[in-house]
């Protein structure tokens, strides 16, 4: 039998965004429920960018010893990284999460419930309970909507997906370490950020397959030849114009040295410089899912909404509002409103979504001056525009771009591949764009990130007095 209870407003998500709206809305007394078929917590928390720094600060560690090797740092081979301890350091923050974030919200007086949405109506959606398996489903409806949902990986439609594992499982893995021989499909943040935390992990052998001729390519690609060039010195090989075709697991008769190995079937792409008819392969012990992620709509059943959406995710306007379901908004990862899909953008469009369902729309978004970080060893860190996009957008700038491997910040941490791209706006002396690899840059890219959002010029920037030094920061007026 259908239960149909009435809601203010009905959450979709327990991440960011939909943890900022359900309690914002709930404590100026909407009466609020949030639904969620995966642990409380969203991607973040659990299975992305949280647990993911736990790695990498442990990789650091280990990269930081071999880069002061004869640098009065002694006996480096003594210091290792071992997985399973990690994995248990990193479950002390995951673990815990989702119960605390639960009691959050029944003590805030928010109702959660565990279970699987799908819209029925415009207005209303059926609830698919976890935890009872076939009994009935509830009908809630609600006087506003909010999709959450986060991203998933992008579904490769290649043969052997099921002998591939995803960006969570890799941040779960049980073994006491990882494999020897590990592939990553595609060239993007996930591969590479991974990547080099394998590669200080003792990996003896790690291949990044990527079927474009640039990787990281929402990222400035002077600076990204620098990364991958570290990347190679440090044991990654970085296969471009590379299509992974399938993959194939052994079987335990072929030899007991490959039982249990999979088998990777590549191609080069059309019109690459090597023959892109031979099919090549390359044997592994683990290979992972990093070709990018896609909003998370496909079981929500949209259309039965009336819920435009497209492969970028579900349509909204300037104040996160769907364009075609008025008492629905989208945001985060799932919402195709131009944000990135980064936390800071997750907690920004709850922070819009909240204020314009409570009084009306009044804020649209505004993601100018918006950071994004690639966590490798070193981080590559990029804000505002690239020189291409300003050139797209007719504006007059001009580029300062040096290799800062020789300058003290860089040598006295022993890193070999540092560097910086800045643009600054001709007349106006505005910061356009600025793009940073190096020690800390996930730092110091925050100083570009406030002069965009603030309109702030190069003057602005330039006084020595702003500045601790010797820091990283201190550099910033040599860049300008």
């Amino acid at each position: 039998m259908e239960n149909k209870t009435e809601f203010d407003l009905i959450v979709i998500g327990t991440g960011t965004t939909g943890s900022t709206v359900a309690s914002t809305c709930r404590s100026n007394g909407l009466k609020v429920t949030i639904i969620d078929s995966l642990p409380f917590g969203g991607t973040c928390a659990l299975r992305g960018c949280e647990p993911k720094k736990i790695l990498v600060e442990a990789a650091k560690t280990i990269d930081a010893n071999q880069r002061h090797e004869n640098k009065g740092i002694s006996n480096i081979d003594k210091v290792h990284l071992n997985w399973r301890d990690l994995m248990n350091f990193k479950r002390t923050f995951t673990d815990p999460f989702p119960n605390q974030r639960e009691e959050s919200y029944v003590t805030s007086g928010i109702i959660p419930i565990h279970g699987k949405a799908k819209f029925v109506a415009k207005d209303a959606v059926k609830v698919e309970y976890n935890e009872y398996g076939d009994a009935d489903n509830d009908i809630i409806r609600g006087k506003h909507i909010l999709i959450a949902t986060g991203a998933k990986p992008v579904n490769l439609g290649i043969p052997g997906l099921e002998n591939v594992i995803t960006s969570d499982q890799f941040l779960d893995l049980e073994n006491h370490r990882i494999p020897d021989n590990v592939v990553f499909i595609g060239g993007g943040y996930i591969s590479f950020e991974f990547a080099h935390i394998a590669a200080r992990s003792g990996v003896k052998k790690i291949t990044i397959f990527h079927r474009g001729k640039q990787p990281l390519e929402h990222f400035d690609p002077d600076l990204v030849n620098q990364l991958v060039q570290k990347s190679k010195n440090i044991g990654i090989d970085v296969q471009l114009e590379a299509k992974v075709e399938r993959i194939d697991k052994l079987a335990s008769f072929t030899s007991v040295e490959d039982d249990g190995k999979l088998v990777v079937h590549y191609s080069a792409v059309a019109n690459s410089p090597v023959d892109d008819k031979l099919t090549k392969t390359i044997k592994a012990d683990m290979v992972v899912h990093g070709a990018g992620r896609v909003p998370n709509i496909e079981e929500l059943d949209l259309k039965a909404g009336g819920i435009e959406y497209t492969s970028r995710g579900i349509k909204v306007n300037g104040y996160l509002q769907s364009v075609s379901n008025p008492i629905v908004y989208a945001a985060g990862d799932v919402a195709a409103s131009g944000g990135a899909p980064l936390t800071p953008v997750a907690s920004y469009d709850g922070n819009i979504v909240s204020n314009n369902i409570l009084n009306g729309n009044t804020i649209k978004s505004n993601y100018n001056g918006l950071p994004s970080v690639i966590f490798t060893i070193p981080p590559l860190a990029s804000v505002g525009l690239k020189e291409n996009d300003a050139r797209e957008q007719g504006l007059r700038f001009r580029t300062n771009h040096k290799n800062t491997s020789g300058w003290y910040s860089s040598r006295r941490v022993g890193e070999t591949h540092s560097g910086f791209k800045i643009l600054v706006e001709e007349g106006s002396d505005r910061i356009l764009g600025a793009h940073l690899l190096g020690p800390h840059s996930e730092e110091v890219i925050n100083i570009f990130s406030l002069a965009i959002r603030l309109g702030l010029t190069i003057k602005d920037l330039n006084d020595p007095i702003l500045y601790a030094y010797p820091t990283y920061s201190s550099d910033v007026i040599y860049m300008l």
